[in-house]
């Protein structure tokens, strides 16, 4: 129901995003020294003659793999309601092997053009090459989700939900929609920073700001209270420790300056996470302000 409004925010926030990186995160990076690994020559990042003709057979190979998965969409995993009743969506249940066969294919037709895979053995290496630095994940993910657990256990993210429910009702802000948007925007910014997971939160905010905001004033659909929730969740996913890529981002970040730690990845991405959010917020209330149908 967001599909008009996510449309124009990508190229909005392709903006923004863009002015953020040369304006104050690149000069801030070009001043510290970095470790350049051994296995790192610069030369790979020049495109070579052999390489471009390599990126054609990627397009090939990615061609190939779309139409292979048309078929499979419209033949083997096509939707169908089952003996009980119930529609089964074979292609959506197995999507995240889909979009894995839809990159992997590419990457294969280019590493055996231009050399690099001459057995599967090949294939395998360059594979387990790639899996190498998922150590580190999985111990950062280990404590995440312990931390998760806790909140869950203790009922601590509930509470704070609660406490922002409240704040809001207290307010009465019925004559003012726009306040109740950034209000709860503000309010899910925050829960974000200790809440891990888009669907836990959600089922912690849906079931009572939905219907508390309705009831306040009902200008504010659900449609627009999801909006909202998305605005404020994606914007500051990048700064909280509970997003589920810090830990591999961590891990990239820290192949060039090892002591790099959790507060400098927040550091680092804070100037993103404000900017968004107040740009994203205001492109919301603009949609709100003149009636724009959000999507369809």
């Amino acid at each position: 129901m967001h599909y008009y409004f996510v449309a124009i925010s990508t190229f909005i926030l392709t903006l923004v995003g863009g002015f953020v990186t040369s304006r104050i995160i690149k000069p801030k990076l070009e001043k510290q020294e970095y470790i350049i690994p051994a296995d790192m020559n610069f030369d790979d990042f020049t495109v070579k003659p052999e390489e471009d003709k390599a990126l054609a057979w990627a397009g090939i190979g990615l061609l190939v793999a779309t139409a292979i998965v048309v078929v499979l969409g419209m033949g083997p995993l096509a939707s169908y309601v089952s003996e009980e009743g119930k529609k089964v969506t074979p292609f959506l249940n197995n999507i995240i092997l889909i979009i894995t066969f839809l990159f992997f294919v590419p990457g294969l037709f280019y590493g055996v053009k231009v050399g690099m895979f001459k057995k599967a053995d090949d294939v395998v290496k360059a594979m387990s090459k790639s899996m190498s630095s998922m150590g580190a994940v999985i111990v950062l993910t280990f404590f995440s989700y312990n931390f998760l657990a806790l909140l869950s256990q203790s009922q601590l993210g509930t509470y704070i939900t609660y406490l922002g429910a409240t704040a809001l009702q207290s307010m009465g802000l019925s004559d003012y929609p726009i306040l109740l948007i950034i209000g709860f925007i503000i309010v899910t910014a925050i829960i974000n920073l200790f809440v891990g997971g888009m669907t836990s939160k959600w089922m912690l905010l849906g079931p009572i700001f939905v219907p508390m905001l309705y009831q306040v004033n009902n200008h504010m659909t659900p449609d627009i209270v999801a909006a909202a929730y998305r605005v404020a969740d994606s914007s500051t996913n990048i700064i909280t420790p509970l997003m589920s890529y810090a830990g591999l981002i961590l891990v990239f970040m820290r192949k060039y300056k090892p002591e790099y730690s959790v507060g400098d990845l927040v550091s680092l991405m804070f100037p993103y996470s404000i900017t968004f959010l107040v740009i994203w917020s205001t492109a919301l209330i603009g949609f709100f302000t003149f009636g724009l149908s959000l999507g369809f």
